[in-house]
């Protein structure tokens, strides 16, 4: 079985065709996209049923495997791998154990660290079938029952490995790989392609294919769009996500016909290195979170795992700067006035000229100087001669809600927390 969110936000778009002879995806025609600007490497490392580590690059651009190094026994029976860095890898034991192994080169021979190459950092209790690291410092595992755990990573070489939370039951997948910040990606025995967003202990999910991709055994992603999947008879398959920032499997494009190898891939687990290859398309940041607002609206409280329940706009905020890349976030809370300290310590704190993916500061006081806000929301559109906005925000009327025009300038109270006193542009 598999997880379903509550409320699906997104729509799906199916397969319109059958599985090739491989049995594996059809491609997608797609709708034309934006122009996008993808760049980086495809790293890929793995260990073998008899311990030893290796590593795979591939080119992102044609699929064609470059080198392929196989590197010394780690000692101890391998279970999962997932890849920290490029040269930091997390690997579980048949036994339960977890340990750190580090690398000293991947170039033209993969060797070890020359001091304490593998450290064991937990002695127990890792029986996690599969394990997948974010790069945002975020570690998710599940377990052959289907228990999905997070655990957080705070350093490149981690000593040991805090507690985990349990997120929820049920992620009973074939795969798991993760594409991002808090977001994994698996497949089920019955085909899918799932797309699960994880916030604090809760999640949403996106169908982002709902059939024939049930034949791989493994997945992995190093980011971007870019998914390979391993098929029992050991070959590697790669395919593209042409438009990677939308949310939509429907223009996923397979190149079944020109696979990375047709056998070989024999590794008990895979990781590709998390971030390594990234697309951007000719959106700005600012309609990044313009587009990521207003896909929330109609959301309520019960959606996400905020604080407050009587006060979450400023939570809201965050979560929507975070998930769209923004630099910085650590330093808001869930206070609204925390908007404002951003904005003074990166010098984008301005009392007028909008733009869209800003934050807007509102006081029934008339003062942010008195260390507080009644409420903030996101600038989502701008009218031509600037004068106008519209505005998406969390905790209004108890939902998300999207705004029409206002003159932000004249207006007394647009949004019912008094007027606009500030806007603060977020920092790629």
């Amino acid at each position: 079985m598999f997880k379903n969110t509550k409320t699906l936000r997104t729509a799906v778009t199916t397969l319109a065709a059958g599985a090739l002879s491989l049995g594996l995806l059809t491609t997608a025609t797609g709708t034309a996209q934006a122009a996008l600007v993808c760049d980086g490497t495809v790293s890929v490392y793995g260990v073998l049923a008899d311990g030893r580590l290796t590593f795979s690059s591939i080119n992102p651009e044609n699929g064609n495997r470059i080198k392929t190094l196989i590197g010394p026994d780690l000692g101890f029976t391998p279970k999962a791998l997932t890849a920290l860095n490029f040269n930091t890898l997390l690997v579980t034991s048949n036994q339960g154990a977890l340990y750190r192994v580090d690398v000293k080169t991947n170039n033209t021979t993969l060797e070890l660290a020359d001091t304490n190459p593998v450290t064991r950092i937990e002695a127990s209790g890792w029986t996690h079938d599969k394990l997948t690291y974010d790069g945002f410092g975020h570690l998710y595992g599940t377990t052959a029952a289907g228990t999905l755990l997070q655990y957080p990573v705070t350093a490149s070489k981690p000593a040991s490995i805090a507690a985990g939370k349990t997120i929820s039951e049920g992620f009973v997948l074939n795969t798991l790989t993760s594409a991002g910040k808090d977001t994994i990606v698996g497949t089920s025995a019955d085909g899918k392609l799932l797309s699960y967003k994880i916030i604090g202990t809760k999640w949403t999910r996106q169908d982002l294919r709902t059939s024939a991709w049930g034949g791989f055994e493994q997945l992995v992603t190093p980011g971007g769009g870019l998914y390979y999947g391993v098929t029992a008879s050991k070959g590697m398959y790669w395919y593209k996500d042409t438009n990677p920032l939308n949310n939509s499997g429907g223009d996923i494009v397979d190149h079944n016909d020109d696979p990375v190898d047709t056998s070989g891939w024999s590794q008990v687990s895979l990781s590709a290195v998390p971030k390594t290859y990234s697309c951007s398309s000719e959106s700005t940041l600012g309609q990044r979170i313009a587009e990521r607002a207003e896909a929330e609206v109609g959301s309520n409280f019960g959606d996400y795992d905020f604080d407050h329940s009587r006060a979450w706009c400023a939570e809201f905020g965050d979560y929507i700067w975070s998930s769209a890349g923004v630099s910085g976030t650590s330093q808001l809370n869930a206070a609204a006035i925390s908007f404002r300290s951003y904005g003074l310590t990166h010098g984008t704190y301005r009392t007028g000229a909008p733009k869209v993916g800003d934050a807007v500061l509102y006081d029934t006081d008339h003062s942010l100087t008195d260390g507080e806000a009644n409420h903030i929301n996101l600038v989502v559109e701008v009218s031509a001669d600037g004068k106008q906005i519209r505005t998406v925000g969390g905790n209004e009327s108890g939902a998300v809600q999207k705004s029409g025009w206002f003159n932000w300038d004249t207006a007394a109270s647009p949004i019912g927390a008094g007027p606009v006193l500030a806007f603060i542009s977020p920092v790629d």
